[in-house]
């Protein structure tokens, strides 16, 4: 059984959501309480540091924000963030320090920590990304079954009800995504692992392994 608690994926003190994760063992559990998590933190920044802008938005003054982008609430926007032109941030939205929302891409109902990167027309929704994450030009994260299921989680022959419709990827601290590959609903990815490009991802990467097509998921050389 691979390791994906939120233990086991995260470094809680890279992030301003910590708390969120106050007793949830699986990460996807918080999934659906993003929303009112970033009203009510958003009603507790200092206001030297955070500007309001609008009804539930609030982006950090160091930020750095194109004229293009265009921004929904709930949001928060952690300091030193950048977000790039024609960036689409649909709402339910955590953006980490000096995190990197690129040219025409779209958040939905996420967390990325602190230093995450989805810089080139990356689509993510109702996933979390850890520190250090980075998703190649391209590569996007599917959020829904094609059938309209409920969403399992697949590791091996171990099997995790989720109970949610839409759960795009839990993306450990430090993983690499190649250019254009997709991750199917229920994804996990252990810290630093690696994804080859163009790959089609479905269940549970084991940390420190490298994704090269899903009968070679080999580990890592030390």
């Amino acid at each position: 059984m691979s390791d994906i608690k939120v233990k086991d994926l995260y470094d809680l003190n890279e992030t301003i959501a910590s708390k969120i994760f106050d007793g949830a063992e699986y990460p996807w559990v918080v999934l659906p309480k993003i929303g009112d998590f970033i009203i009510e933190l958003g009603k507790t920044l200092p206001e030297d540091k955070y500007e309001k802008r609008g009804e539930d938005i609030w982006v950090a003054r160091s930020a750095k924000v194109a004229p293009t982008a265009c921004l929904n609430g709930p949001l928060i926007i952690d300091e030193d963030a950048e977000i790039r032109h024609c960036a689409f941030i649909r709402g339910k939205a955590i953006v980490g320090k000096g995190a990197v929302v690129g040219n025409s891409t779209e958040l939905k109902n996420v967390i990325l920590f602190n230093k995450v990167q989805v810089p080139h027309y990356n689509y993510v929704g109702d996933s979390i990304l850890g520190f250090k994450a980075h998703m190649g030009a391209g590569s996007i994260t599917g959020n829904v079954k094609s059938d309209k299921t409920l969403v399992v989680v697949k590791d091996g022959k171990e099997k995790y009800e989720t109970g949610l419709k839409k759960f795009g990827a839990m993306l450990g601290d430090n993983v690499e995504v190649g250019c254009n590959s997709v991750l199917n609903p229920g994804t996990v990815i252990g810290r630093c692992s690696n994804v080859y490009p163009t790959s089609c991802v479905r269940g549970v990467i084991p940390a420190n392994h490298i994704y090269k097509n899903k009968t070679e998921i080999v580990m890592k050389e030390r």
